[in-house]
């Protein structure tokens, strides 16, 4: 593996190169010396830093939220690490082709790495100088989840909003129901509370085996 070719392009250089090399590694190549925990452990340390970049805009704390989820999602991550030319280093079986998750999570595992060689220093630096903060754009977990339902041919969920609060401190509860179950989100803001809960079902629903035929 040309090491100094991918550190260029990373802007860092190891110390202990089998970092690297583990965190461009993937399962279908080496079951045991692979970069899955790696990815875990970068997606922490990923949501942390940016957590910390962004706090001192002056955002609420759902506008925050969206806007970390923006930055940190697989397909702004899936842009920043072909920008650096990581899904070129991917050691993987000769199969292993239709892995869409693969890519997003090199960069995550490539910034517990660098933690784990060099620090928090060092990792928040990687991410500063590579991720791309122009993101601004909300997730819209609403309008993934009625395409979602129309390309099936289901009739799009409805969702039931309650006053939880105080007229001092309003308070919204959203809840639909999709693939027999319920999922609510809660929020100063309507809006918002009726998007956490469109989250979280379509975080149910794509994990499910067979959730395309299942739902309600």
């Amino acid at each position: 593996m040309n090491f100094a070719g991918i550190e260029e392009r990373l802007g860092y250089s190891f110390a202990d190169k089998s970092f690297l090399e583990r965190a461009l590694t993937l399962s279908s190549a080496d079951n045991d010396n692979n970069n899955e925990t790696l990815e875990f452990f970068g997606d922490a340390i990923l949501e942390f830093l940016v957590s910390e970049i962004i706090y001192d805009e002056k955002k609420s704390e759902g506008q925050l939220t969206d806007r970390r989820k923006a930055l940190v999602c697989d397909s702004a991550l899936r842009g920043v690490a072909v920008k650096l030319g990581l899904d070129e280093f991917l050691v993987k079986s000769k199969g292993d082709n239709n892995n869409k998750k693969a890519v997003p999570s090199a960069y995550e595992a490539v910034i517990a790495a660098i933690y784990l060689d060099g620090g928090m220093d060092a990792a928040r630096n990687f991410v500063k100088t590579t991720l791309d903060f122009t993101v601004t754009g909300e997730v819209n977990y609403k309008g993934e989840l009625q395409e979602l339902f129309q390309r099936e041919k289901k009739q799009c969920p409805k969702y039931d909003v309650e006053e939880v609060g105080t007229p001092q401190r309003p308070r919204f509860r959203a809840k639909l129901e999709a693939g027999g179950r319920f999922f609510c989100g809660e929020s100063d803001n309507k809006q918002r509370a009726e998007q956490k809960a469109a989250e979280r079902a379509l975080s149910f629903l794509k994990k499910r085996r067979g959730y395309l035929t299942n739902l309600s």
